[in-house]
């Protein structure tokens, strides 16, 4: 009886973590790279519509890698909100990191979307379209992204460095990357801030492999102590 409760709890721990976080790493890098060569925000509404007219096959790729990217992400997010609520953490705390994760996801969806659409919105002709395509595929993958990942980040550290599911360093290392992946609000307004994009972006998803590895199955008998003593985070 013992044996199959065991076994049934080991089969519903969802699937290896490592597995959706590399993907998600692995992919954005590609994507870096395909769009290296693209507009910017500071590019002019003619050289947009240029290099979309220019470079539609690559744009279509493009999109279509960053919306991939978003699925991944998703996986990742569930699989880690329910490893945590079967680690017994049911704080507040798990479900806003749940939610920011699939907002994270979300907006990355609508980035490559926007992406793959530029391509084919490129024939009508239209340096404001081509502008506009261009700016919202930055923002919803730019800020769009990296502010609500920042919560998902916290959501996933903070229970971790309480109960010391992973090593404290790295722990703090996801607080301190998931509050400046929340600064990158500011992005919005102050193009100065823009270096914490890829802060949030890059060192969140080395953070996310890196936890995908060491983060615990079941709780070790030594984190029950500091469970106890922080009720707050086992208690809804």
């Amino acid at each position: 009886m013992t044996t199959t409760t065991s076994l049934e709890r080991h089969r519903q721990g969802g699937p290896p973590l490592i597995v959706p976080a590399l993907v998600s790493l692995l992919l954005t890098l590609v994507s870096v790279a395909l769009g290296a060569s693209g507009p910017r925000l500071d590019t002019s509404a003619a050289d947009a519509l240029a290099y979309d007219l220019s470079h539609r096959t690559l744009l279509t790729v493009l999109g279509t890698i960053v919306f991939g990217v978003s699925v991944p992400l998703a996986v990742w997010t569930g699989a880690t909100y329910r490893r945590l609520r079967q680690l017994g953490i049911t704080a507040p705390g798990t479900a806003i990191g749940l939610a920011g994760g699939l907002l994270a996801s979300a907006s990355l969806a609508v980035s490559g979307l926007v992406t793959w659409t530029a391509g084919a919105a490129a024939t009508a002709g239209s340096p404001g379209l081509a502008r506009a395509m261009t700016d919202l595929a930055f923002a919803t993958g730019g800020a769009g992204f990296v502010v609500p990942f920042g919560l998902l980040l916290a959501g996933v550290a903070i229970p971790s460095l309480i109960l010391r599911f992973i090593p404290r360093p790295l722990a703090w290392a996801g607080l301190v990357i998931g509050a400046l992946s929340m600064l990158a609000t500011f992005t919005l307004l102050v193009p100065a801030l823009d270096p914490l994009l890829p802060i949030g972006r890059f060192g969140g998803l080395v953070w996310l492999c890196v936890v995908s590895l060491l983060l615990p199955h079941s709780r070790p008998r030594r984190n029950q102590a500091a469970a106890e003593q922080s009720p707050a985070l086992t208690n809804a």
